[in-house]
């Protein structure tokens, strides 16, 4: 048999473009919905320097007919001269070239959001048609390019005395594996931007689908309070313990710092950390000075008023965040961030900035404001106490752990594998389901755990409660983690963690969506961790068996009922349709090859694409304030799944 020689020739030196077109989940993260929506984050971050460097304050977003996107600004545009070392358009050279940009000359660009320098230029080679123009010093541009490479030199289409850059593109198909754009995530994304560069002005406009009235749905998305505003959208449906957010704003070490924080009736700590308009959901060092700050000038206020000796209780870090909402940006000139994902601050001197900057502005406000000072203190002393009692609470939880003394939950069918990279457990609402699911199941790899019932609404519910709650704790116990340290009560160990696929496993019905809800709000609040590693799933059980003679489909929806009935018969004579109402009315076989067979299932992998808006519809959905919620409803009805 004759085998092809190792020589040179054998390796392959992929040119930047090819590179992003062969591998394009290491400069956009996936090929999945997440990294269709990058592209657009990757051309607005352009626009969004040129608004950071003074340039620019209004930004229109546009989705086409065919999901294609163009992105227009009113900035300087991009150059269009001549490079001198490629020998090319400065604008084919941005557009095609790996690397290249304005954002690596400082003289450009002091600080500025897509720090790889990937960029436009991976947009680009990501999509089969992108189109520039450049408008600047009275004329405007054109070029055309597909995958990544210039279809012809740039060329001079017309004249104006308007300025700016348009890209537009439609992403590569071939690509990606699905090139439906979801509004949402979009107006998501641009209302967060506009809250962080205060005074820009961007628009977002969907040709795809018109309005009763013919036009097209359009949002703008402006704010002239900024970070203010932002906490307010946030905390929007929450109840405020004071009427006011605490707004700090300064400068050190060329660092400028914003900070916007308020106090509110709720059991949470909610903290959003930025650098350079990214979000750091892993948080670095501008938290931690933050939560330095915050806690040692709050501790030493209430220790000025005596309130902790007077309670006889002893104050922590964590009791000083308990019910906060707080947004914390820098804009750093050459961030350091902690793994390939941007989402972990390295940078030392930052902690410092902001630890000063925070330390000297919350002192001024509580001197100057005495009646929210003591509101905040007040509100500290009882999450003070009920930390103690979670403390209890928690010790029992932990001593139910497998590696205590007591063991595993009862009622949890465990697998026989130890290894947590293949070892599942469903979450299984009610005894019945929990049985059929143990029957039907692989005891190799997947465990069982029934839950009584609907869990606790965490949201509303004090930390203590949560701990002495017995399903909660059944499900730490069962998952094998630890919860608590000295700096964070709420820290989730997962060193000991037994399965890396926690599933939810509920009913097809509205009290299943709502069981559903309810686990998810608590690993929202109290393992995000696990949703953070991509370790929780949502299972998607059938609705309707469609069946005739010995042919059977399972049909998720409406649509794929009828398509089902149509495809058995034309007319639909002689089709016989079940409806499954819950999991208890299937047998083990067919809960296996539907919901739990890993050949053939369909499961939901849960992720935070933004914590933010998570954090706002979680207190929306599951608090206390009403009006919020059923506005949502109204608005959302059409989606909905009625049971009657």
């Amino acid at each position: 048999m004759s085998q092809k020689q190792y020589t040179a020739s054998s390796i392959q030196a992929l040119e930047g473009i090819e590179h992003v077109r062969m591998r394009p989940s290491m400069y956009i993260g996936d090929v999945g919905t997440r990294g269709l929506h990058h592209l657009v984050y990757e051309v607005v971050d352009n626009s969004i320097d040129e608004a950071l460097a003074g340039h620019c304050d209004r930004i229109e977003v546009t989705i086409h007919e065919g999901n294609a996107i163009s992105v227009k600004d009113n900035g300087r545009g991009i150059p269009v001269d001549l490079h001198e070392k490629e020998q090319k358009s400065a604008l084919e050279v941005v557009m095609t070239k790996i690397g290249a940009g304005g954002k690596f000359d400082k003289d450009s660009y002091k600080v500025s959001g897509g720090l790889h320098g990937v960029g436009v230029s991976c947009v680009n080679a990501l999509s089969t048609s992108l189109i520039a123009t450049v408008k600047r010093d009275g004329a405007v541009y054109e070029q055309k390019y597909s995958k990544g490479a210039a279809l012809a030199d740039v060329k001079q289409i017309g004249s104006t005395e308007e300025r700016g850059t348009e890209v537009f593109f439609q992403p590569d198909g071939s690509i990606f594996q699905e090139l439906e754009y979801n509004y949402d995530t979009l107006a998501t994304r641009l209302r967060e931007l506009a809250f962080l560069n205060k005074g820009i002005t961007i628009t977002l406009k969907d040709e795809r689908q018109s309005e009763e009235d013919g036009s097209y749905k359009t949002e703008l998305f402006h704010s002239e309070g900024g970070l203010k505003e932002f906490v307010e959208y946030i905390d929007g449906n929450r109840e405020a313990i004071m009427e006011n957010v605490i707004f700090m704003e300064g400068e050190r070490d060329n660092i400028p710092v914003e900070v916007a924080m308020r106090y509110n009736t709720s059991f949470n700590e909610n903290l959003h950390s930025y650098v350079n308009n990214i979000n750091t959901h892993e948080g670095g060092t501008h938290l931690a000075g933050f939560r330095r700050a915050l806690t040692r000038t709050l501790k030493r206020f209430a220790d000025e008023l005596g309130i902790p000796a007077k309670e006889k209780v002893e104050v922590t870090g964590d009791d000083f965040r308990e019910g906060l909402t707080a947004v914390i940006s820098v804009k750093v000139m050459e961030p350091q961030f902690e793994g390939q994902t941007k989402t972990k601050l390295g940078n030392s001197e930052v902690s410092g900035a902001v630890d000063k900057i925070v330390g000297e502005m919350l002192s001024n406000f509580l001197e100057e404001n005495p009646t929210e000072a003591k509101q905040i203190v007040q509100k500290v002393v009882l999450a003070a106490k009920a930390r103690q009692a979670a403390k209890k609470a928690r010790e029992m939880v932990q001593r139910k752990s497998p590696m205590g003394g007591s063991g595993l939950p009862g009622k949890l069918a465990d697998c026989s594998s130890k290894d947590p990279a293949i070892s599942e457990i469903f979450l299984v609402e009610g005894d019945s389901a929990g049985g059929t699911a143990k029957q039907g199941r692989d005891r190799h790899f997947q465990a069982i755990l029934p839950l009584r019932g609907k869990i606790l609404n965490v949201e509303k519910s004090m930390l203590h409660k949560v701990y002495d709650n017995d399903e909660i704790k059944n499900i730490y116990t069962a998952l094998g983690v630890s919860v608590g340290t000295e700096e964070d009560s709420k820290a989730l160990n997962l060193n000991k963690l037994r399965y890396h696929k926690v599933v939810i496993m509920t009913d097809a019905d509205v009290d299943g969506s709502h069981i559903s809800t309810l686990i998810l709000t608590f690993f929202f609040r109290y393992m995000k961790e696990l949703i953070e590693h991509g370790y929780v799933y949502i299972a998607s059980p059938p609705l309707y068996l469609v069946k005739k003679g010995n042919k059977k489909f399972y049909a998720w929806d409406e649509k794929d009922r009828e398509d089902r009935t149509r495809e058995l018969s034309a007319d639909g004579k002689g089709v016989e349709v079940q409806r499954y109402k819950g999991l208890g009315e299937m047998n083990a076989e067919q809960l296996w090859e539907t919901t739990m067979n890993p050949e053939s299932r369909i499961m939901k992998q849960v992720t935070i694409d933004n914590a933010g808006e998570a954090d706002r519809v979680f207190s929306m959905l599951m608090g206390d304030e009403v009006p919020p919620r059923r506005e949502f409803i109204e608005k959302n009805a059409k989606y909905a799944r009625i049971d009657v």
